[in-house]
């Protein structure tokens, strides 16, 4: 039994570090988009940043964090923007507009 117990932790370990190479990834790869100087196109940017979501929810599973409680941080941290006026709410309203988003994706 602790043999198998061991097996599980290692490779728990094992994918929490590949995970965090993936996320290490695609931010050098969406920085080197963003320095580029050729066209990058808004598919290949929305699949960067796609990839570091993805593994993100996955590394706060692998951590022991719940879905759902990544979107509940997510949520709080859109609130309290807006009602701290954050400068890219007061500038841009953009996390009134995300706030909208999430909403409506849900309903």
């Amino acid at each position: 039994m602790d043999n198998e117990k061991e097996l599980d932790i290692a490779k728990n370990l094992k994918i929490i570090e590949w995970l965090k190479s993936e996320i290490l990834l695609s931010v050098a790869e969406l920085f080197r988009m963003l320095v580029s100087s050729a066209r990058v196109s808004s598919e290949s940017l929305a699949d960067c940043l796609a990839s570091i979501i993805v593994a993100s929810y996955l590394l706060g599973k692998r951590l022991g964090i719940h879905f759902g409680m990544i979107e509940q941080r997510i949520a709080n941290k859109i609130r309290l923007g807006i009602l701290e006026e954050h400068e890219i709410e007061r500038n841009y309203g953009d996390l009134s507009e995300l706030k909208q988003h999430i909403k409506a994706s849900r309903e």
